[in-house]
């Protein structure tokens, strides 16, 4: 095995393929170049599509294969219907997927792959636009394309500049740009971005809710302003909630954590002299059933001193039960 210094070859590939993609983004800095006019085309072309009731299909062969179907995971989950289609399947039979108000978003860095060029007459024979990203804008298929993104390299990340490397890194970050472009264009925001992630830590970020993950009823321990500071500890003890609710009725007076409960110590032989009211913490920071889980931990986070459990609040100031940092951070 040959010797080499493995941590500046990593550095040397992330560099160079980095750099593709800044070299890409700058040659869009003027808005009236062609590069930029022809982006501008494509994402417009693709809403167009949306807009009519078509799809997005994105096709390429071997490693563009691969970021293709990468880059119809992408519109997909972000509101853009897409489908991936294989261009030798395409040729015996797979055709039969493409409707009029479609488009096809071909990948290839040469711009002859046979499969994908053969597959060309076809497609303009059924009147769908094609937009086509590579490195060659001499190819076969820039010619073909109705909209061409040129996507040039220095050089392969290959030290034998054989294997798709750099080029394939371009065409994915292409992929994710339009793709981006398209959702900002077609107003889909996180509440649409939920729907399609119910599953797994991102979609219980986008979903749950404080009512969710709350405890309630006989879960919480609760006391009136007047009652006794062993009173308060034996309540606190039981639950094992962080906190206990001073409440009148269904109305939150305040909250005692178990942290002031030990800063109540200092009272020394006055401490079984105090009251629920004398510890409590008024008018605390809160929550309402409805706001979401996310929103919740980052109100408990986001601040000098950290808070470890928040009392949830109706609209009407009435408490419903107790949020800790625990569960939020369990669950999310």
């Amino acid at each position: 095995m040959t010797k080499i210094d493995v941590v500046a070859e990593v550095s040397r590939v992330l560099n160079l393929e980095g750099e593709c993609i800044l070299t890409m983004a700058r040659t869009l800095a003027d808005p009236l170049s062609s590069a930029a006019q022809q982006i501008e085309r494509a994402v417009t072309t693709l809403n167009r599509a949306l807009d009519s009731g078509g799809k997005i299909v994105v096709t390429g062969v071997g490693k563009s294969g691969k970021i293709a179907q990468k880059i119809v995971a992408t519109l997909c989950s972000t509101g853009s219907l897409s489908v991936y289609l294989h261009p030798t399947e395409a040729l015996h039979g797979d055709l039969g997927l493409l409707r009029s108000q479609d488009v096809v978003w071909i990948l290839s860095h040469t711009g002859n792959t046979d499969e994908v060029v053969r597959l060309v007459p076809s497609l303009k024979s059924r009147g769908v636009q094609i937009i086509g990203v590579g490195g060659n804008r001499s190819s076969l298929l820039a010619t073909r394309c109705d909209i061409w993104i040129q996507a040039d390299v220095e050089a392969e990340a290959c030290p034998h500049n054989l294997a798709p490397t750099s080029s394939t890194t371009l065409a994915l970050a292409i992929g994710d740009a339009l793709a981006m472009a398209l959702m900002r264009l077609r107003g889909f925001d996180a509440s649409h971005f939920a729907q399609n992630h119910p599953g797994g830590a991102l979609g219980r970020k986008l979903h749950l809710k404080v009512s969710d993950l709350m405890h309630q009823g006989s879960e919480v321990s609760w006391v009136t302003r007047d009652a006794p500071i062993d009173e308060v500890i034996v309540a606190s003890t039981e639950k094992k909630m962080g906190a206990v609710l001073v409440v009148e009725g269904r109305k939150l007076l305040g909250i005692i954590t178990d942290g002031d409960l030990r800063r109540s110590l200092q009272h020394r032989e006055k401490f079984f002299q105090l009251k629920a009211q004398d510890v409590m913490t008024r008018q605390p920071i809160s929550a309402g059933p409805e706001m979401m889980a996310q929103a919740a931990l980052e109100l408990m986070e986001n601040r000098p001193s950290q808070i470890s459990v928040l009392p949830v609040l109706d609209s009407n100031g009435n408490w419903l039960g107790l949020l800790r940092l625990h569960d939020l951070v369990r669950s999310l």
